[in-house]
């Protein structure tokens, strides 16, 4: 099978994510996108999980280039605090502060 074009490819978008101590942030962040995009957005943005690091309480994920804005205001207008800190169009860009 042979693989696809760039120009084919699904462009994606790193995001930084930082939420509050003690809470599980991958469950509050997916929480967050299906309350307020829904399952169809959700599908749409293509949401994978990257990293993530306990002790910082950061995730990293990686989201479809189109869905970034709704991405960003679903885990802005959630209760919980949870911040969207740097994205980024790879993953070396996200490391660089």
């Amino acid at each position: 099978m042979k693989s696809l074009k760039p120009s084919m490819r699904e462009k994606k978008r790193y995001m930084l994510v930082s939420g509050s101590k003690g809470k599980n942030l991958k469950e509050s962040v997916e929480k967050a996108i299906l309350d307020f995009i829904g399952v169809l957005g959700m599908a749409k943005s293509q949401l994978e999980w990257v990293k993530q690091d306990r002790e910082k309480n950061t995730i990293v994920i990686a989201v479809n280039r189109k869905s970034v804005d709704y991405v960003r205001a679903s885990l802005a207008v959630v209760p919980d605090k949870i911040t969207v800190e740097r994205v980024s169009g790879t993953l070396k860009g996200l490391g660089k502060a």
